[in-house]
């Protein structure tokens, strides 16, 4: 007889396969997602395994392709979060899906990481406007390009 120790996750995918309750939770879409129509949470579905709630994508993962690499979480590829199939998700860092999304987070990173303006002058402090958007957050301008425009303002005869 061989003496294998059973680990949580693979006793969940063992009683979620031989009841078929996540399949039932899921349909497939027009667009190729398994959309989850059981619980939500923020967006994403969830599932209850052994009284706890678990995101219903991370159960979806480890019943078809295996256990999440440590380290790792799931990326919605399709940016579709109720999405639960496999096909769909990649284990990624942390840092990395957050660069891949699009809130306003993801958003502040993008425009940190641009160091030069669409003209190509660097982004220094002393190249540098920043200025308050009436809604509060902070903008930047290049002095360079601001320079120029004023300059043809005034050569048109603007003010």
């Amino acid at each position: 007889m061989i003496d294998k120790q059973i680990t949580v996750e693979e006793e969940l995918i063992e009683w979620l396969e031989g009841t078929g309750r996540f399949e039932s939770k899921a349909i497939r879409t027009v667009n190729g997602c398994w959309e989850w129509q059981g619980a939500m949470r923020e967006g994403y579905g969830v599932i209850l395994v052994d009284g706890r709630l678990k995101p219903a994508h991370q159960v979806s993962y480890e019943l078809y392709v295996g256990p999440i690499p440590e380290g790792k979480e799931l990326d919605h590829l399709c940016r579709n979060h109720p999405c639960v199939r496999p096909r769909h998700l990649e284990p990624v860092t942390r840092s990395e899906n957050i660069l891949r999304g699009n809130g306003p987070e993801v958003t502040r990173r993008r425009h940190k990481a641009v160091t030069h303006c669409p003209k190509g002058h660097e982004y220094t402090p002393e190249n540098t406007y920043l200025y308050k958007h009436p809604k509060g957050y902070t903008l930047r301008d290049c002095r360079a390009c601001t320079n120029e425009r004023r300059q043809l303002v005034r050569l048109r005869g603007g003010k």
